[in-house]
């Protein structure tokens, strides 16, 4: 939520909230800091339904924060509101992490983008989170939107991910042999009382415990939806692609946690300039190469899928350049945080009807 005069993050007034919760029920849910807003759509049989419903919900967002004098923006961080300005919101849920982690929570003012993408297999969603482990990066490069953070230029394309690395369990996730291994590391983990449940998992992508989904985590929020909507069709095809492999008795090839890793710290660098590794030659490779690849090994589910069009968004992608890369373009123009903050409403309003 942005306050249209000084480009600020501001608090929601709780009349906007009210009427808010009122039209979209569930689908519109507060968060740890009281200036944001998480809206999630219902379950989408296919991408088009899905670019349907954020749109809606994203047309409604818009509208209601319009009628308290407020304005929307959609990006990995705020360019310069400083975390230690914004106040918690209330509630036992965030008490208790408040109490846990301390500034690392007070300070993880950050925005990002779930997808669940649904596996009902219980086996082939721990297979299935094993193998797309190595496309997370990839993937990642595209959506990386957050360069700016408490008012100075960090050098990386996405500050986001730096932040979050505070809290634990985080990041690339392990692999695991079985459903019975990954149950076991859950287990052991309630047991000795690290967590309650395993929504206190926060990795890039995770197996959800209420829901038979895999929930890809790692990708910053974008501005328009037109790049939401093909990070979220790539993620479903890769998903559905390594389900085919599984239900065929084949698999992706199991990489270490820690070589993925140095794939993602170039991802969350670099974005899209330089180079990521292709771990099966050991070479590099430069990062839009590899993306390709990982078009071309989808290309026969996006199809069937009917979702070609939706996932060659990639190549606007590619042309415009990531949200980072635009943010920082309008910061080399202007010299102006609050320019970019506008900027980034107007990407985030972008061919989305306003009532």
């Amino acid at each position: 939520m942005i306050d249209p005069a000084t480009m600020e993050l501001k608090s929601h007034i709780q009349a906007m909230f009210a009427e808010g919760q009122l039209r979209l029920k569930d689908e519109m849910k507060r968060e740890l800091h009281d200036p944001v807003i998480e809206v999630g759509t219902p379950i989408c049989a296919d991408i088009k339904q899905a670019r349907f419903e954020i749109t809606r919900l994203r047309s409604e967002v818009i509208a209601l924060a319009r009628r308290s004098g407020l304005r929307i923006g959609a990006a990995g961080t705020h360019p310069f509101t400083h975390w230690s300005d914004v106040p918690i919101t209330p509630g036992a849920h965030y008490d208790r992490l408040v109490h846990d982690l301390q500034m690392v929570a007070r300070a993880n003012l950050i925005f990002g983008l779930h997808v669940h993408v649904a596996v009902e297999d219980d086996d082939a969603r721990v297979a299935i989170l094993g193998g797309v482990r190595y496309f997370l990066p990839h993937i990642f490069a595209l959506s990386v939107n957050s360069p700016f953070w408490l008012g100075q230029n960090t050098g990386w394309k996405s500050y986001r991910a730096k932040v979050f690395e505070r809290f634990p369990r985080t990041g690339i996730p392990d692999s695991f042999a079985s459903r019975v291994e990954y149950q076991d590391y859950i287990d052991t983990l309630i047991a000795t009382g690290c967590i309650a449940d395993a929504k206190k998992i926060w990795w890039d992508a995770r197996i959800h415990p209420f829901f038979p989904t895999i929930e890809y985590r790692v990708c910053d929020i974008p501005m328009r939806v037109d790049e939401t909507i093909c990070l979220a069709a790539i993620f479903q095809a890769v998903t559905y692609k390594l389900w085919k492999l599984y239900d065929n008795n084949l698999g992706w090839r199991q990489y270490r946690r820690s070589l993925i890793l140095e794939n993602k710290w170039r991802a969350a660098r670099f974005g899209l300039d330089e180079k990521l590794i292709d771990l099966g030659k050991k070479v590099e490779v430069p990062t839009a190469a590899l993306i390709v690849e990982l078009l071309e090994f989808i290309d026969d589910v996006v199809r069937e899928l009917g979702s070609a069009e939706e996932v060659s968004y990639v190549h606007e992608i590619f042309r415009r350049r990531t949200g980072a890369d635009r943010q920082l373009a309008v910061y080399e123009r202007t010299g102006s945080l609050p320019s970019v903050v506008e900027y980034i409403i107007e990407e985030t309003e972008h061919r989305i009807p306003l009532g």
